[in-house]
């Protein structure tokens, strides 16, 4: 099978304006996986987060917050 090689280029502000188009949910998700994807930190606290809960080193809401 040959390959194809696909360039595109997207201006910042074609970015922008596509993001601003979505529904909320959608640019929650969108920013959540930017963040990831650029942010070693994130990605890590993504794994403790994961292991916490593995563990079992989690609260329920209202231990954290009350009733």
């Amino acid at each position: 099978m040959m390959k194809q090689e696909i360039r595109l280029s997207v201006d910042p502000e074609m970015i922008i304006e596509a993001v601003k188009a979505m529904k909320k949910k959608d640019q929650d998700e969108f920013l959540e996986d930017l963040l990831a994807a650029t942010s070693p930190d994130f990605i890590e606290s993504i794994k403790e987060a994961r292991a916490d809960y593995k563990s079992g080193r989690v609260f329920e809401h209202s231990e954290v917050f009350g009733k």
